[in-house]
């Protein structure tokens, strides 16, 4: 099978924000959507340590080591951004400003269900962050993520095993080897990579997947 690497992936989830959405990127490997979103698609990025119009990470030797994201990652600053207080950015995630959410997640259940801040393993340090804030006061939250742990466990999963960060709050998973819709109804199937059946993906998963991709 053609499983797709972390640039593919980012690029997959950027064909999906729609014109002039508001956008917030989570910590790790959801910043490298910034850096596939096209130039000729007003999407605003909004960073949860105080950025508004976030543009992609800098050349090398570019960098500004006081205009970085949440994660610490030095970034650019697109014509028309602006800067501001941790508080206000809050309040921005927290009040329903923000479209869509881009987040990691340790796993993610079927009917939407988001863990992302703690696997509940001794010694295991929790991260929540803004998390919390922004799976819940986003108006869509998207999920990219490995499809499986290093030990070959599904991510996807028909319900949580770890501590969670919301409830019913995901909408779309992208995996190196799958896009899933989730919710209500449970996991659906809407592209896979070439080489992959439906099969597979539920021996993969464990999950009761739809066979019928969905648009």
């Amino acid at each position: 099978m053609n499983r797709l690497d972390r640039d593919a992936m980012a690029a997959r989830v950027a064909r999906d924000i729609p014109e002039g959405a508001y956008v917030n990127l989570g910590i790790g490997l959801p910043t490298k959507v910034a850096d596939f979103l096209p130039v000729d698609r007003e999407v605003l990025l909004q960073s949860e340590n105080g950025l508004l119009g976030m543009g992609p990470a800098p050349a090398r030797g570019e960098e500004d080591r006081e205009l970085i994201n949440a994660g610490k990652q030095p970034v650019t600053l697109l014509t028309g951004g602006a800067f501001f207080h941790h508080g206000d950015s809050f309040a921005m995630m927290r009040g329903g400003h923000i479209d869509i959410s881009v987040l990691g997640a340790f796993q993610v259940s079927a009917h939407g269900d988001l863990a992302n801040w703690h696997t509940g393993e001794p010694g295991a340090i929790p991260a929540v962050g803004g998390a919390m804030d922004l799976a819940i006061g986003a108006k869509q939250t998207f999920v990219m993520m490995e499809l499986l742990t290093k030990q070959g466990q599904s991510k996807l999963v028909q319900s949580c095993t770890y501590p969670l960060t919301g409830l019913r709050c995901v909408s779309r998973v992208y995996t190196d080897l799958a896009v899933f819709q989730v919710g209500e109804a449970g996991a659906r199937v809407v592209e896979m990579v070439d080489g992959l059946s439906i099969e597979e993906l539920r021996r993969l998963t464990g999950v009761d997947l739809a066979a019928a991709p969905v648009a």
